[in-house]
């Protein structure tokens, strides 16, 4: 006996891999068993709208240069949120909790409203909807200790329209993380901001060029009854 096998042998249940063969050659589609679901079944809701930490007071290192930034997507983005509400397609808000472990996301909007400003306007712009979800994440992708891709399965995602800040940390991450989930991704190249132009760029190119993510403009989107493109 080998001393892989040996080893399993010893931990009762593990179970010995092949580490060739184990490992699949083509990605696989999407197939997920579902629960009954948050939305009717009427095929119209494969498509869904996430926002990125655009709900927020700013209140962080280079928060004001990035609120800048948000300030600029925060037009292209609310209309692409109304194209959404009125095709009836889901709109999730991810946003940090800022290590504010007791904090919910009704108490990120009331604290976003707070001061007057940059962070005020653009939360003005994008309030969330009484019909919109959120889930609040402690790290860099929206997955990551989050209960998000259980959402997404109940409301039967296949496609995810992922915008917000920052464009080259959260969206990037975001982004990897549902492709390696098998979701198709879409990241419009107007509704994403970083702390700078450059870093902007940079991060769409990754996208577009790495992970192989459409990268389209939101108005060039056909959201349709569908959610196809």
């Amino acid at each position: 006996m080998t001393k892989s096998r040996a080893a399993c042998g010893l931990l009762g249940h593990a179970l010995f891999v092949d580490p060739v063969h184990s490992i699949p050659t083509q990605p696989s589609t999407r197939h997920r068993p579902q629960r009954a679901g948050l939305i009717e079944r009427d095929g119209r809701h494969d498509t869904v709208l996430v926002i990125l930490d655009m709900i927020s007071c700013w209140r962080f290192p280079d928060g004001a240069q990035l609120a800048k930034q948000a300030a600029l997507i925060a037009p292209c983005l609310a209309r692409l949120k109304r194209r959404c509400r009125e095709g009836r397609l889901p709109v999730i808000y991810a946003n940090d909790n800022s290590g504010q472990w007791r904090s919910d996301f009704k108490f990120v909007v009331q604290e976003s409203l707070g001061p007057e400003g940059l962070g005020a306007d653009i939360m003005r712009q994008l309030e969330p909807d009484p019909g919109d979800y959120f889930v609040l994440k402690p790290k860099h992708s929206a997955f990551f200790a989050t209960p998000l891709e259980i959402l997404l399965d109940h409301v039967r995602a296949k496609r995810l329209v992922v915008t917000g800040v920052a464009g080259d940390q959260c969206v990037l991450n975001t982004a990897a993380d549902a492709r390696m989930r098998d979701f198709d991704v879409i990241v419009p190249s107007d509704c994403i901001a970083s702390l700078t132009v450059d870093r902007n760029r940079r991060a769409i190119e990754h996208l577009r060029d790495v992970l192989g993510v459409k990268t389209s403009p939101a108005r060039s989107l056909r959201l349709g009854s569908t959610g196809r493109r």
